[in-house]
């Protein structure tokens, strides 16, 4: 097998292994790219491209991460991870498993951990990595790795949800919600909501939102008697689909052209979380990018009056 067919094979893993390490998906396809540059270069073939290729591919994820942890210290608003609606690296025995690991909630969590130790808990927990071949990744001892893991995993497991919910049960919840939204039924939307329920909004400064996070179903209720009135009246599409594997949809325009994404995480049979990306800068993988300052001042005009009969 040649180099190129090699790369072509795992780079569904390589990007898998970016995007969780780095939360973004273009950065995560630059360290791809860097990744085939860097193997493409080199002089030797190794033993084990598939061990060669993560290593280089994390080595640069991690870099990355720490230059874009200072970026996003100075970001405006909270910051939420670039939504990804499909991810490449295919395990149907694992399937689950995988989509719970891309949610906002996990990415999140995963922001907590130093760069070392989210890439020691990716590499371990989610691809079932020997240490031996994560020690070669980071540089550090087979010692020293089981340290970060286990302290990762500690900040995970103090940070994950109180219940499990079945996918099934979370996609209904999931479509009766945006099914409501898009008949503008306010009050079957506050139904589904649970009580401390909270919005998380990332527009970095640079798309419209009410407030970056709303806390509790009052709250959220107002908001959402706000909003979508205006969304219907624009014609917003709200078309259902998968968010970093939750259950979620892309708002577009009447164009078609892409203003938001919304992630439910459900727990307890009602919705607990929305994660909204509203960042145009955030949006370009998913499609052509809406104004959507213009789309709202649009919406809030007020209904033109029908032309009187001659």
């Amino acid at each position: 097998m040649t180099k190129t067919e090699e790369f072509q094979e795992l780079r569904p893993l390589l990007f898998a292994i970016a995007y969780r390490i780095l939360g973004s998906v273009g950065e995560a396809e630059d360290a791809v790219q860097e990744t085939w540059l860097r193997y493409q270069a080199s002089p030797v073939q190794p033993a084990s491209a598939k061990a060669f290729l993560s290593t280089v591919v994390t080595r640069i994820s991690v870099d990355v991460l720490r230059s874009a942890r200072v970026r996003r210290e100075a970001y405006v608003g909270p910051w939420l991870p670039e939504p990804l609606l499909t991810d490449p690296y295919q395990d149907p025995a694992r399937s689950a498993e995988l989509a719970d690991s891309v949610s906002m909630a996990a990415l999140l969590l995963l922001e907590r951990l130093t760069p070392l130790e989210r890439a020691v808990f990716v590499l371990r927990e989610v691809f079932a990595f020997g240490f031996p071949d994560i020690a070669a990744a980071v540089g550090r001892s087979e010692a020293a790795c089981h340290q970060l893991a286990a302290r990762a995993r500690r900040h995970m497991d103090a940070g994950r949800a109180r219940f499990e919910v079945g996918r099934r049960e979370r996609e209904d919840l999931a479509e009766r919600f945006f099914e409501a939204f898009r008949k503008g039924d306010v009050d079957e939307l506050v139904k589904l909501l649970a009580a401390d329920v909270n919005v998380i909004g990332d527009s970095g400064g640079k798309a419209p939102q009410w407030q970056p996070v709303i806390v509790g179903a009052g709250n959220v209720a107002r908001m959402l008697a706000t909003f979508v009135p205006l969304a219907v009246r624009s014609g917003c599409i709200v078309a259902s689909q998968q968010v970093n594997g939750q259950p979620g949809a892309v708002f577009r325009d009447r164009d078609g052209q892409v203003l938001s994404t919304w992630a439910l995480d459900v727990l307890d049979g009602q919705v607990q979380t929305i994660s909204t990306v509203n960042n145009p800068e955030k949006l370009g993988h998913v499609g052509p990018v809406a104004d959507a300052w213009a789309a709202l001042r649009e919406a809030s005009q007020p209904p033109r009056p029908m032309d009187e009969p001659k």
